[in-house]
């Protein structure tokens, strides 16, 4: 195997060790999301969901309020904090000791978030959606994944145009944000290339065949590919036939080197890590 570099995260005063990779499981607090099977907007549903999912091995849940797919309807803070807080709560209340992160752009739903159990911080714009989320993450003092995406989920599609390339580009948007963010050197940060964000099929591809390089910034890499459209396009399938698909590409993502996989179908990603390991 080749193994991710050593990296760990603090999560509330413990260490969380990335020596091998991680499984994220997703739970869509949303109605709308591009995969059917992961919207779960009703509490008891979620955490059904969560405890599958920790049972099937995942090390972190990933709680989301607000659809990022191309082209999703926006929603307001009041409600993304109405579907998002009672899950966490309550899946927190179950099961004590899970990882849990908040999917959001929003500085004021990831503080809530956090108030209510959320130990992490997935940020799909990387600050750029709300200028107070640095120096929040900062006050929570908690990790941070920083994804790369330009414009919003409603502009995201016309915005792939990168002159020196998506690799170079992506890579230089990481190293001017991470060190813009580590300056004062609080909290720990993920990135994450943000496949399917303001990215061609083909330019999605060229990324995670690169994805190898990014460990030159020396920072850990959470690929999220699970059963996208650069695998339903590319096999002219619909995002439920892509589980295989994913699984290919998830074991790709592993040798070059991720510390995360962020998939809607924990047990296969688990496998996937068991067999290459």
């Amino acid at each position: 195997m080749i193994n991710p570099s050593s990296f760990s995260l603090k999560i509330k005063g413990k260490l969380f060790d990335l020596n091998s990779t991680k499984v994220m499981g997703i739970i869509n607090a949303t109605p709308d999301s591009f995969y059917n099977n992961s919207r779960k907007v009703y509490v008891d549903d979620a955490v059904l969901q969560a405890e599958t999912m920790l049972n099937e091995g995942a090390s972190i849940l990933d709680i989301g309020g607000y659809s990022s797919r191309p082209g999703a309807d926006h929603v307001k803070e009041e409600e993304e904090l109405n579907r998002v807080l009672p899950i966490i709560e309550a899946i927190k209340n179950k099961f004590p000791n899970s990882i849990i992160s908040i999917d959001t752009f929003r500085s004021n739903v990831a503080k809530n978030a956090t108030y209510f159990g959320a130990d992490i911080i997935n940020d799909i714009s990387g600050g750029n959606l709300d200028d107070k989320m640095f120096n929040t993450v900062k006050e929570l003092n908690i990790p941070y994944i920083m994804m790369h995406m330009r414009g919003t989920p409603q502009t995201m599609k016309s915005l792939t145009d990168y002159p020196k390339g998506v690799t170079f580009e992506v890579m230089k948007y990481f190293a001017e944000k991470s060190q813009e963010f580590l300056s004062d050197g609080t909290a720990d940060i993920i990135i994450d290339p943000g496949f399917g964000f303001a990215k061609t099929i083909e330019q999605n591809y060229e990324l995670l065949q690169n994805l190898h390089l990014f460990k030159e910034l020396n920072l850990p890499i959470l690929v999220g590919v699970s059963r996208k459209s650069m695998i339903t396009k590319k096999l002219g399938i619909t995002s439920s036939e892509a589980l295989n698909g994913t699984s290919v590409l998830n074991t790709l993502a592993i040798l070059k080197g991720a510390h995360i996989l962020r998939v809607h179908d924990v047990k296969p990603a688990v496998e996937c890590v068991k067999l290459i390991q």
